[in-house]
């Protein structure tokens, strides 16, 4: 059964370019303290995919993180800003409001880094393939 405290990182002995970024994708962090706190939420700010928010009134939160106040001196000084999927409208959590975190939706940038296409794009070269242009793939 897979750790779910801790994430994994992908194996990236053939990329070279850019930093080597965790697969949070399935992570449930370790809320117990307040630096677990802090830290789990800075990385849900960076992850490109939803997180699930239970907040310590039993409400669960699904969405996507888009900002942070991670500065303030006790967590109630601190709020994450987040788009809920089932709603409309933006939503602050402070992080004192906060039980549980989970990285559950798919992040969509996986497998999408520049160090990728540039291994796809030196595949299809070294195939004889030619108008290899720079266009992304679809995020979908």
């Amino acid at each position: 059964m897979p750790d779910t405290n801790s994430p994994s990182t992908p194996d990236t002995s053939e990329e070279h370019l850019g930093t080597v970024h965790e697969n949070l994708e399935g992570w449930i962090p370790s809320t117990a303290t307040e630096p677990e706190i802090r830290a789990a939420l800075e990385k849900a700010f960076d992850y490109r995919g939803d997180v699930t928010i239970t907040l310590k009134d039993g409400r669960v939160i699904e969405g996507y993180v888009f900002d942070r106040k991670a500065k303030g001196a006790s967590l109630s000084d601190c709020v994450v800003r987040l788009m809920p999927k089932d709603e409309t409208g933006k939503l602050s959590v402070p992080y004192s409001d906060i039980a549980a975190l989970a990285f559950t939706g798919r992040d969509t940038a996986a497998g999408k880094s520049f160090a990728a296409w540039v291994k796809k794009y030196n595949e299809k070269k070294a195939a004889g393939e030619t108008n290899i242009g720079i266009e992304s793939e679809s995020l979908d």
